[in-house]
């Protein structure tokens, strides 16, 4: 917002600049939400191709925040990657587990579940597509 000062001057208020800044932040949360940037086609956007996740392990994709499991050749299982216990990104799969660097919780590749606390609850299942050798979120 502007006014006119005495000498007929635009003047910006305190509460225009506010405004303004206020809808960057809404357009560039806007932006982040558009484009995918996935590939073609219908079905989320790529995160691996099947040979690329180790049987009896998994793969942690941070930048979507999911990690991928595959606990037995051709299964594929997908978690959120957000530790349930104070919200820490997963940091590794290891010997079966997911396992989170903050308080030592531990993820069952096969399910989600907790195989050691202090974690409340299971990772939530997240979607994912398996076609063609390749694996997309849903």
């Amino acid at each position: 917002m502007t006014h006119e000062t005495e000498t007929g001057e635009p003047s910006t208020t305190r509460r225009g600049v506010l405004a303004g800044t206020g809808m960057l932040g809404v357009a560039g949360v806007l932006a982040a939400c558009g484009s995918g940037g996935g590939s073609s086609g219908g079905g989320g956007s790529s995160l691996a191709k099947t040979s690329e996740i180790p049987v009896g392990g998994g793969t942690i994709f941070a930048a979507q925040k999911v990690v991928v499991t595959q606990p037995t050749k051709g299964e594929f299982k997908a978690f959120s990657a957000t530790c349930t216990h104070m919200g820490c990104t997963v940091a590794k799969v290891a010997d079966g587990t997911i396992d989170c660097p903050c308080h030592g919780s531990k993820y069952k590749i096969a399910d989600g579940s907790v195989a050691k606390g202090p974690a409340p609850k299971p990772l939530p299942a997240a979607q994912i597509k398996v076609s063609g050798g390749e694996i997309k979120l849903a």
